[in-house]
């Protein structure tokens, strides 16, 4: 069998359906079809791993690289006091937000984002360039966003800029009716809006947390 074969062949031996497979994986039931008919050819290997995992059997099994269904029992985690398990949920991810020049965020709702469920957000967007580094954002880093159309002074927002969308700290001057949105890194200028300029600029939320990969 291929692998989409043993990925269909080991959710029915568990009498899981589509989307039941999907949300233990944070995918849409659409996805868990697409792999099961062989449309995806390369699968990310956290993905491999994590289903292997709720399948019940090796990666090296899906993968076709192994006949040995079962894994080797699972090292016992509840007998070291200093470790701790992590509830999860899903985040919708709607794209890619800007730490640089504002760019356009296309939103996929078939993606999601597993993550600690002690994280109050809505939702979380992908972190694309180098203007945040100094808030330790990082390019490719998920940023988690609560919805809320104000921040206060100092905060970092995701910012719609017409149909762009961009990661900055917000500065508000009501006085002078100017909105400065600032960088994390010196190489980047303050982009500023003032009066009738600030038609075109809304608050999406307020960045709450972020995820990054261990490098």
């Amino acid at each position: 069998m291929d692998m989409s074969e043993r990925i269909k062949s080991r959710r029915l031996y568990l009498g899981l359906t589509q989307e039941e497979l999907g949300l233990k994986l944070g995918l849409q039931k659409s996805a868990i079809a697409k792999y099961e008919n062989g449309r995806v050819e390369n699968i990310k290997r956290s993905v491999i791993a994590k289903m292997a995992e709720v399948l019940e059997c090796s990666p090296a099994y899906l993968m076709g690289w192994s006949d040995e269904i079962n894994p080797a029992p699972a090292l016992d985690l509840s007998k070291f006091d200093n470790i701790y398990p992590v509830k999860l949920k899903k985040f919708p991810l709607l794209g890619e937000i800007a730490c640089g020049k504002p760019i356009f965020a296309n939103e996929d709702r078939e993606s999601y984002i597993l993550a600690g469920s002690d994280i109050h957000a809505d939702f979380c967007l992908r972190a694309k360039g180098d203007s945040m580094i100094n808030a330790r954002i990082l390019d490719g880093d998920i940023v988690f966003i609560r919805k809320q159309d104000m921040v206060d002074n100092g905060e970092i927002a995701a910012v719609a800029i017409g149909d762009y969308v961009t990661l900055k700290r917000v500065f508000y001057h009501p006085e002078q009716d100017l909105l400065i949105l600032k960088a994390e890194n010196s190489k980047y200028q303050d982009m500023i809006y003032a009066q009738d300029q600030l038609d075109q600029v809304y608050i999406l939320g307020k960045a709450i947390a972020f995820q990054s990969d261990v490098k």
